[in-house]
């Protein structure tokens, strides 16, 4: 791959462009350092109730215009808030690239917030907060995320808790915004068939005007531990137990994403193939980091049966506490392999190639090269894996189910489980 060129204009909006031009399409989006986590409690949600709020209408544009105008060229267009970002993007034809930059600017600069929309917006909120509320895989990973994140923004729901949604006022909309899309605080990143100096001329145009400026950090995220079980009348019960991992891009970040890979990655992991296949305790089984700039969380999920809990969560907690003193070089290979593999098959997707450029400035405040990522993953020794397993699981754990009642072991048994 070839160096993406980097172009910061005035006010402070970088522009970004990963030239494919053996494609007909470009990928395109402005992504914003404007996630969940930088709420103040008062206003829970509004990071995401505003990205709602920016396709109901603008000067220029009605809801209706905004979706026809990349529609209508056989486009497609979408947006989400997750913890420390806020993203618009779309994906055209490479003869609609001016198009799409003109409405992703539109929306991004020049919503009206109208109160009448808002008020319906807030219905519409409210009922996928509903939604998620009744999808038990969806409410456990909140209540795991409070537990390990508790009394901070990192540790609420993006969606936001429907007592406060349901009564934000248009005020706290709009000074959000006016907070937040800042030109320091934003990317334009393309990916597919145009070229750098015809991305930046649009940016020029479009996005120029955007305030200049960078937002205040949010406050630092803080890992705790405990547990949150909520009982429910379900078939099964979800369990999600964590420890504290890493910021993204850190050398523990590598390492606990080979560790991940190999400990609950796929169906050759040593989970997936002691516990649901050779005991066939859970239906599902997996493991995954959650990283953030400044903290992380290494995250076991599973689904299990009420009836198959007892013998679940010691058979789990064996496996967590050998896995240092038991690493075998050809796991470990498969998982760098694995990890590698992800990586560059991703490089054929405009879509995965924007989306990376523009989470890795905000993020890295740099691109990170393939290659360079390759080299991460090639130098995580048989020696660090050992080490970063030892220092993770001797944190204190994070525990959260949602399903039937049962003697769930509490965190304090599994952390002498693990410490024996």
């Amino acid at each position: 791959m070839t160096e993406i060129p980097v172009t910061t204009l005035d006010n402070g909006v970088r522009v970004l462009t990963d030239t494919m031009p053996g494609v007909e399409s470009v990928s395109l989006g402005v992504w914003v350092r404007a996630g969940a986590r930088f709420e103040d409690g008062g206003v829970n949600g509004v990071a995401h109730l505003l990205e709602h709020m920016m396709f109901k209408g603008t000067a220029r544009r009605s809801a209706v215009d905004i979706a026809e105008a990349i529609e209508n060229v056989g486009g497609h267009i979408n947006a989400y808030t997750a913890r420390e970002i806020t993203a618009y993007y779309a994906k055209v034809l490479k003869g609609d690239a001016a198009l799409a930059v003109d409405v992703i600017a539109d929306i991004v600069r020049n919503s009206v917030f109208d109160e009448v929309e808002l008020g319906r917006e807030r219905s519409v909120v409210l009922q996928e907060i509903g939604q998620a509320h009744d999808t038990p895989d969806d409410v456990v990973f909140d209540l795991f995320q409070g537990v390990a994140f508790p009394d901070q923004p990192l540790g609420r729901p993006v969606l936001g808790l429907p007592e406060v949604v349901g009564k934000m006022p248009r005020d706290a909309v709009v000074g959000f915004h006016a907070d937040h899309y800042r030109g320091g605080s934003m990317v334009l990143a393309a990916a597919g068939n145009i070229t750098h100096d015809a991305l930046c001329a649009l940016a020029e145009e479009h996005l120029a005007d955007i305030p200049a400026g960078t937002p205040g950090g949010a406050d630092p995220a803080i890992y705790a531990g405990g547990e949150r079980l909520e009982a429910r009348e379900l078939e099964q019960i979800h369990f999600v137990m964590g420890f504290q991992g890493a910021p993204v891009g850190s050398d523990d970040y590598y390492a606990l994403s080979v560790l991940s890979n190999l400990f609950g990655g796929g169906m050759s992991s040593r989970l997936f193939q002691e516990i649901r296949e050779r005991r066939g305790l859970v239906y599902s089984i997996d493991t995954f980091l959650s990283a953030f700039s400044d903290n992380g969380v290494f995250v076991i999920y599973a689904g299990t049966g009420p009836d198959l809990i007892d013998e679940f969560v010691p058979a789990l907690c064996g496996e967590i506490a050998r896995l240092a003193e038991t690493l075998d070089d050809s796991e470990i290979a498969r998982a760098r392999t694995q990890l590698k593999s992800n990586l560059l098959m991703a490089m054929e997707s405009t879509g995965a190639r924007s989306e990376r450029a523009g989470q890795q400035m905000l993020l890295y405040d740099r691109i990170v090269p393939a290659g360079e990522l390759v080299e991460k993953i090639d130098r995580v020794s048989p020696e660090m894996l050992a080490d970063v397993a030892r220092r993770t699981f001797s944190s204190a754990p994070s525990l959260a189910t949602v399903g039937p009642a049962s003697d769930i072991a509490s965190v304090d048994s599994i952390r002498s489980r693990l410490a024996a």
